[in-house]
Parts: structure tokens; sequence; C-alpha cells
């Protein structure tokens, strides 16, 4: 009941809802004539035939005649009155019988039903709203970032222009809000003068327009955008915006340094200070066949191996745990430890083919640049013409024929990246090339989360996820060094030493046990412990940086989290 005079309000505010209104009373009104002329001509008919009743009696026949009630406790005895009765009778099932209850719903109930749908979308932000994140656009970036600020607890909203489209997003439980994103109305009553943050994730003429936008209610507010072209960042910039994005080509990038065997032992994939997470193929190391606590890692580096890669399967790193040939290490040290990795077990074989790559768009492209730079070779499979540059790493064919996938290199070649932007030929290709190529290192790109477990199946030995890759880029933008995607489905995030672990050791928390997670720094201002002692107390306040699955990382939150 509280919530109906504010939809009454957005009733009767809505201009087709007061044009609707203006009709159903005109029809009352011209309801209200025809029985008032009825209760006059049943007055002079009733004197004709020697009857004289009140004026309340008056109405009182006409209404019950109209709607068929018929009483009989008055009636007309001439033919001219009976035949009155009778056109009483119709008209009154025309217009109360027929029309009143369709006017009635079409001008009123059904506008009424409208708006209060409409009035569960909210317009606008309470006053006291601050340090908030707005979104403006809803694809999977956008949807994939309100879910992982939702599991951080950041406030946020995401700025659709369709009630409709908003009514949805409420639905599945995301905080929508309607409004056009080229109005600086809009961002008033979103209080972006008091956000912390606007992220725009349209095209990029419509980032520009939103950017200017913004500019008019805000000169403090940090906007970040998206641009499709290369020629689209100056622009954005001019704009307004405080940070640019290329997603695509950051993908590329990111895929690009997941190859392995570049001259070094380790390839690094994320770094937050001075802590580097690296991946390194355990085949013709003195590891394989012992398991951690046999392999002397430690002991011989100082550096912790926090988990094994088993195509696309986290296997944490306990000590029994055995290091086969197909394991892909991942390390977590600093710039002298990984060195010290390096020069115990010696030089990586060098390349004797070209890296694949399935796909010549914005993220196979990226990646290619990438691998040029690091004088890796690489071949590039693009079926469209228009996309081939006229150079000798292009091969021009259809990736699923194996003609042109040998005529490329598909026997000899260590890994196959596979970019193209459609998850179902991605999946396709990813079973095509395993059997091919079973022993062949399979990276590939997910444009829906959702698909990222099935790749795994299919055969990929790492995949990274678009969407959280992007999400993820902004959240640590609000935060530095809040969370950092390995691949899909394993990230190292920043938390709070809390209540629960404040005073204790890490030999004590037994974290990894219950959790899964493994603490690889501790951060105390600006020093930070990579692979701290595991007997040392952790000081209440401290940063942690923990590495785990998605799952596990819910379960540490949930577990530990301030």
């Amino acid at each position: 009941m509280k919530f109906i005079p504010s939809q009454l309000v957005y009733f009767f505010q809505d201009r087709r809802a007061q044009r609707n209104l203006h009709s159903l009373i005109r029809f009352i009104l011209l309801l209200c004539f025809f029985i008032a002329v009825y209760s006059v001509l049943f007055h002079i008919l009733m004197e004709m035939e020697g009857q004289y009743h009140s004026w309340i009696t008056g109405f009182y026949w006409t209404l019950t005649v109209m709607s068929t009630l018929g009483f009989g406790d008055i009636t007309f005895t001439s033919d001219i009155g009976k035949l009155f009765s009778l056109c009483v009778l119709m008209s009154g099932i025309v217009f109360l019988l027929v029309m009143l209850p369709f006017t009635f719903i079409q001008f009123f109930y059904a506008p009424f039903l409208e708006a209060q749908t409409k009035s569960r979308a909210a317009r606008e932000l309470p006053e006291e709203t601050s340090g908030h994140l707005i979104i403006i656009g809803s694809d999977i970036v956008a949807l994939s970032l309100a879910t992982l600020v939702q599991q951080y607890n950041y406030p946020y909203c995401i700025l659709v222009n369709e009630v409709n489209h908003a009514l949805d997003l409420v639905d599945q439980g995301y905080k929508a809000v309607v409004g056009d994103s080229d109005n600086a109305e809009t961002y008033r009553r979103l209080r972006t003068d008091q956000a912390v943050m606007v992220v725009a994730l349209s095209d990029d003429m419509k980032n520009t327009n939103a950017a200017y936008t913004i500019r008019e209610v805000s000169a403090d507010v940090q906007v970040v955008t998206n641009a499709d072209s290369e020629e689209s960042v100056d622009i954005l910039q001019l704009a307004g915006s405080s940070h640019v994005f290329q997603f695509m080509r950051m993908l590329g990038e990111i895929l690009a340094r997941r190859t392995l065997g570049t001259g070094t032992r380790h390839n690094v994939i994320g770094s937050i200070k001075n802590l580097n997470i690296a991946e390194a193929p355990a085949a013709d190391t003195p590891f394989v066949g012992r398991s951690v606590k046999e392999s002397g890692l430690r002991s011989a580096t100082n550096m912790n191996l926090v988990g094994l890669w088993e195509r696309g399967r986290l296997v944490p790193a306990r000590p029994e745990t055995v290091i086969t040939s197909r394991s892909i290490m991942i390390l977590a040290g600093t710039d002298e430890q990984l060195e010290a990795y390096d020069a115990y077990v010696g030089e990586a074989p060098p390349m004797e083919a070209p890296v694949l790559i399935l796909g010549g768009g914005r993220v196979g492209q990226a990646a290619a640049q990438v691998l040029s730079q690091r004088n890796v070779d690489y071949k590039i499979v693009e079926k469209n013409p228009e996309l081939i540059q006229n150079d000798t790493h292009y091969v021009l064919g259809s990736a699923s024929d194996i003609g042109v996938l040998k005529a490329a290199g598909i026997d000899n070649a260590p890994s196959v990246f596979v970019t193209t932007h459609n998850d179902d030929l991605n999946i396709y290709l990813t079973i095509y090339c395993r059997r091919l190529r079973p022993d062949i290192h399979i990276i590939s790109r997910a444009t829906l989360d959702r698909n990222v477990s099935v790749m795994h199946k299919a055969g990929a030995d790492l995949v990274m996820s678009y969407a959280t890759m992007a999400a993820n880029t902004i959240i640590n933008l609000l935060s530095p060094g809040k969370v950092l995607t390995l691949t899909e489905g394993l990230n190292i995030f920043q938390v709070e030493v809390g209540p629960s672990l404040a005073g204790k050791t890490l030999a004590e928390s037994n974290v990894r046990a219950e959790t899964g997670c493994n603490i690889i720094a501790v951060s105390r201002g600006e020093e930070m412990e990579v692979n701290p002692d595991p007997k040392r107390p952790l000081d209440k306040g401290a940063a942690l940086l923990v590495i785990g699955a998605a799952e596990n990382e819910q379960r540490f939150l949930d577990r530990y989290g301030v």
C-alpha cells in the first residue's frame, strides 16, 4: 500500500495517462448526460400515464433499467412507455455493460498497471548517494562488471534508456535505472558529481556523447570508456574520458603473453607491485615425476608453487601433489626469484615452428603484434580477404579446413590461439585442433562466461573471458590491486586481515585446507612480503594477496572477508 501514492503520482504525470484520463472523463460525462435525459423523459411519460414520482425515483428507475437489474417495482403501462423502457435498456447494455468496462480498462486500469510496473524502474538515486559506480550500457561486460562489484560490495547502478529493459535487469537482480545517456539531467538525477566513477560501454560515438555530457555535470568524476577503434581513443580523451581502453586489443595482448617457450622458462602473466605471477611448463625440468614437497623448488629459489594447470583444471599445490610432464606450474615471486628459477632449470628449447592464430580480427591481430615484439614467429588463419595483409604471416582460408590448417603449420605448431568472436566456432575449432594435435597448447577466447567450462572440456588449456577481463580492469581502477585475473576462473584478489585472521600465523589459519586459496603475499603499508613466512603472525589491517579459483575466492571472502 505504501507504494500506491508514488505509483499514482507517476501515473498522473505521464502525458499519455493524462490524455487517457481526459477521454475517460468525457465518456463518464456523456453517460451522465444520458442518465439525466432518461430521467427527465421518465417523468414526462409517467405523468402522461397519470403516475407521479420524485426525481430520486426517476434516477433510481433509469439506473436499474440501464444496468438490467429491472426490479419491476416501477413500470409503464402504455406502449410508448414500454418502448422507452426498451430504449433505455438497450442503451444501458451498450453504455454500462460494454463501453464503460472497456473504457475504464483501456483508459485507466491498464495504464495504471503499466505505470505501476514502470514505477519499479528507478529514474534517480537518493540525494545522499555517494561513492557509487555508474555503468552505461548492458552488454556482457556491463553485466559482468555489475556482478563483480556486487561481490565486492560496491554501490552501483546500470543506466539504460528503456523501461522494459531496466525491469528485465531488475528481475535478474541488478540495480538498473532509466534515463538517456546524452541528457545532462539524467546524470544530475544519478548524483554523478558524488559518484566515484562512470563507465561507458556503448559504441564509440555514444561513449563520446556520454563523456562530453557527463563533463557538463561533473569535472572531477572519473570517466572510463571503451574504444572499438584506434582512431576513437584521442576523440574520447578530448571529450572528457579519464581512461580509454581498447578491451578487444587488451584481450589479444593477454592471450599472446600466455605463449610458452619463448626463450625463458617462465612467462609472467600478471604483476602486483613487486610480486609476479608466472606460468612455467614442467616438461623438460627436474620437477617432473616429483611431488611438490620433493621438488625442492622453495629451497632452490625461495619461491612458492601456488598451483598447477592440468588442461584447464587448477590443481592445488599440496605437498603430495605430483608434477607431471603436462603440468603448467603457477609460480609467485619477485623478478630475482624468477631469474633464479630460470637459472636453476636451464634455458628453454627454442620454438621450431610458428604459433598458430585462428582468426585475424582485432584480438588476433593484437596477439600477433605482441608475438612479433617477442620475436616469436606466427601464422594467422583468416577466411575474410579484407582482413588479410600482404605478408607471409597470413593464410587465407577457413580454420575448419584441414588443408588450410596443415598449410599454416598445425602439425608442428607449439601453440594455437582461437580468437574468433563466436563462442560456438571457438568450441568447434578447439575440439578440432585437439583431435588433430593432442599435444598442442590451446589458448581460447570466450565471449560469454557460461562457455568457459565448455571450452575447457573441449580441450582448451587456458581460456580468457572478454567480459571478465574488461570487468577486472575497471575494478582495479576503483581499487588498485584488488583483483587480477590470471585466467578465467583463477584470480588474485586483495583483502584486509580481519578479526578472524588477526594474530594468527599462516600455519595456524589453515586457509588452504579450508578454502582452497593460497596467501602469496602480505602487504604492510609500502612493504610487501612475497611468499610470507608461515610462522609470522598476521597484523590486523594488513592486506593479503590471495590466489584461488572463483569458487574458492567466494569461500574465502565469506569466511575471512572484512
